[in-house]
């Protein structure tokens, strides 16, 4: 499983980032300070990305981020800052990062740029042709497969046609028309609700919590999609 490193003082700020790239699929480590932060980067060399928090109690992340990079020129560095000054932006990723998140962010955008920094800094699988990947899961199209952190997920015939719907899709909202023409065919003349009742159990398979659903999300009056 990937891992995220977690610098964040504020716990309550903290436990809802590290709350939700779990839900996406990730392990996570948390620190409270600077050098907390460090330590744990030593004891757990498969870190993958780094949230680094700017406001500190000991030492700022813009330092932080220069201390991992003095050593470590692979792990990809998100800042995390509610501040909104162009300087404090270029500050941060002249020290290093990668990429920079102003708070408030939902856990979308989040989530959306662990994904994108994994990608960059090479941590994707290699794929093989008729595989498609979204993070966390793996589909193949050729022996019609899916699978989440690497475990398979069984699925009828109907629900592979919406994960492979939505996969080929991301971010792209779908009425229940499009997706009944696209999976059950265009000479399919039942009802819309069948949508509904397929998606709620591909939810129970595939979510975390079918309850609070990250992958497959509710556009209201209107469809669904592929992320929040």
């Amino acid at each position: 499983m990937k891992k995220v490193l977690v610098l964040e003082d504020e716990e309550n700020i903290r436990s809802f980032v590290v709350i939700n790239l779990r839900r996406a699929g990730y392990d996570t480590v948390e620190a409270a300070t600077g050098e907390e932060a460090l330590t744990q980067l030593k004891n757990n060399p498969g870190i993958g990305v780094a949230l680094l928090d700017l406001m500190l109690p000991d030492i700022d992340g813009f330092e932080v981020c220069r201390r991992i990079r003095s050593t470590n020129n692979k792990i990809g560095i998100i800042m995390l800052t509610a501040r909104t000054q162009e300087m404090d932006k270029v500050t941060g990723l002249m020290s290093g990062a990668d990429d920079y998140v102003t708070k408030p962010f939902s856990p979308a955008e989040l989530t959306a740029r662990v994904d994108a920094l994994f990608r960059r800094t090479g941590s994707e699988p290699a794929l093989e042709p008729g595989e498609l990947f979204r993070h966390p899961f793996l589909l193949n199209t050729r022996n019609r497969t899916l699978e989440k952190n690497g475990q398979r997920v069984k699925l009828t015939q109907v629900e592979y046609g919406l994960v492979k719907l939505f996969m080929e899709n991301p971010g792209k909202a779908m009425s229940r028309e499009e997706i009944l023409d696209a999976v059950w065919g265009k000479d399919y003349f039942g009802e819309l609700k069948i949508v509904d009742v397929n998606i709620r159990r591909l939810r129970i398979k595939i979510e975390d919590d079918a309850q609070n659903p990250v992958f497959i999300t509710t556009v209201w009056g209107y469809g669904y999609k592929w992320g929040a």
